[in-house]
């Protein structure tokens, strides 16, 4: 699951009910530097999380504290249709610093 170009980052695709994106969000900011968490898709309900690869173990540790509130899934090869029309494949995106060029 490492990013491609960013292999100290992995990005971690969930799909979750959409008004507990917000409380997701805000749990992972309070564990200041474990993931970042975008959302990929508000009318699906999908977020991805960016996380530190050294710190895998530690966000799928709060992810699965959280799993008897928040009823999440994995989601595994996403593609979605980012909001504005048509599909596209997520990319990852290295975080705090440029992609390497091909």
């Amino acid at each position: 699951m490492s990013t491609a170009g960013c292999p100290d980052v992995v990005e971690l695709y969930l799909r979750l009910p959409p008004g507990d994106i917000a409380y997701v969000k805000f749990i992972f900011e309070s564990y200041e530097g474990i993931a970042v968490v975008r959302t990929m898709d508000r009318a699906a309900a999908v977020i991805v999380l960016l996380i530190a690869a050294d710190l895998e173990g530690e966000a799928r540790a709060i992810l699965e504290s959280l799993r008897t509130e928040v009823p999440w899934v994995e989601v595994r090869g996403y593609v979605g249709t980012g909001g504005g029309g048509g599909s596209r494949v997520v990319s990852g995106a290295c975080v705090g610093r440029p992609r390497p060029k091909k």
